[in-house]
């Protein structure tokens, strides 16, 4: 089975030029640049598949959706994963009707061998039987063969095809080539009408050469700040305009941590529509703070977040002194008088937690002790003290100590 393709010359034409594609798309909600414009009208005119790479959350798997939308085409998701095999991809046989079939046409089974005169006769005509297990009717597609034989026009989405296995990939190479798939049981399907296929990719993993060869590739960024501040606009998240624009920088910022995840597009819009929803008017480190978790969504990420907020929402803000951190006066004047103070000095009452640190101290104050607490000598600080007296050691000890002979062979120490 066989059916001829559409040549492109006479593939429809759903855009005008690439400026066609950009009203088109605004009017969905979906903001383009004048390069993802341009590509995704090419697409459309050349009939090649189109490669997104890019980080998560910057409107990759958006544009497909949005490209069905302008077009008024269905769209067909295949959505790849580690261990995908082709039966997923492309078709599998319905066993189960196999079965059923199988179990009706039982009974008509002596009716079909009734005359056959041979035994090659009988086996020709269970094997013309057979044979009709393997059809159409029993086929059930997957997305890339549904998209082939669609009788309308279709957008395929291939959704992070670099979470799927290469052995996939090879798979792939056909369709995106020829637009056709090939059944052994039964024959080759070609397209009636291309469809418009778009593959994203997080970059996960490096995509094989054969498949970016048959595919026009776009590499998608974080938005500039204006464009970003338009998408917030255009999904009518509530927040007010001069508050949109603060989140925006706000969110630029915290892209530029060292974050285990950055804030996507769509994250920002969650942002957006949580504040407003809390019917935050400006914004503030506190409020912001308690909703970060919506754009930081690893415990690491939330707490750098954190940090990093007082300084992104006013530049200019000093972080207060922690409670921890003590202070000392040389001197202060109080009536005209001024008074010295040791800088080992702190109040009391403004530092509880620094009591034990005096405590230390004082145990430390030379002369605390009497002559006899530090042994042989008295402290550097009394000079006057009279020496210790020497400690006497008694003459049995020194024999049980050093005696040559002592028991269990115990080495003498030297000299």
């Amino acid at each position: 089975m066989s059916v001829q393709p559409v040549p492109a010359d006479r593939a429809p034409n759903d855009f005008d030029d690439p400026d066609d594609v950009a009203r088109a798309f605004a009017a969905q909600g979906y903001v383009t640049d004048r390069r993802l414009a341009t590509t995704t009208f090419v697409m459309s005119r050349l009939a090649k598949p189109l490669l997104l790479e890019g980080p998560a959350g910057v409107g990759k798997t958006e544009l497909a959706k949005t490209l069905a939308a302008v077009t008024g085409r269905r769209l067909l998701r295949l959505q790849c994963y580690e261990g995908q095999d082709e039966t997923k991809a492309l078709y599998e046989w319905d066993y189960g009707k196999q079965l059923l079939y199988t179990q009706i046409l039982r009974e008509k089974t002596a009716a079909l061998l009734g005359d056959a005169d041979t035994l090659e006769a009988a086996v020709q005509r269970i094997a013309d039987a057979d044979s009709a297990f393997f059809t159409e009717r029993f086929l059930a597609a997957r997305p890339l063969l549904e998209a082939v034989r669609s009788e309308e026009p279709v957008v395929l989405l291939v959704d992070e095809v670099d979470r799927a296995d290469e052995a996939l990939e090879a798979v792939l190479l056909e369709m995106l080539a020829e637009y056709q798939v090939s059944v052994p049981e039964i024959g080759t399907f070609v397209a009636r009408q291309p469809p418009y296929v778009v593959l994203t990719s997080n970059n996960t993993r490096d995509l094989s050469a054969a498949l970016k060869r048959r595919c026009l590739h776009l590499f998608l960024e974080y938005p500039d700040a204006e464009r970003e501040l338009e998408i917030l606009r255009s999904k009518r998240t509530g927040l007010d305009d001069a508050a949109a624009r603060r989140l925006v920088e706000i969110v630029r910022g915290l892209r530029g941590l060292d974050l285990r995840k950055a804030p996507s597009i769509s994250e920002t819009i969650d942002w957006a529509r949580t504040l407003a929803v809390l019917g935050v008017g400006e914004l503030s480190a506190e409020v912001l703070a308690d909703t970060v978790s919506v754009v930081a969504k690893y415990e690491r990420d939330v707490q750098r977040s954190r940090e990093a907020l007082p300084r992104l929402v006013d530049p200019n803000a000093t972080v207060p002194e922690s409670l921890g951190h003590t202070h000392s006066h040389g001197s202060h004047t109080h009536g005209g008088h001024t008074h010295d103070h040791p800088h080992d000095h702190d109040h009391p009452h403004d530092h509880p937690h620094d009591d034990g640190r005096r405590v230390r101290a004082a145990k430390d104050t030379p002369g605390r002790h009497d002559r006899n607490y530090y042994g042989q000598q008295a402290p550097a600080e009394a000079p006057d003290a009279a020496p210790a007296p020497k400690r006497q050691v008694g003459a049995g000890q020194g024999a049980r100590s050093f005696s040559a002979g002592s028991r269990g062979g115990a080495r003498r120490r030297p000299v």
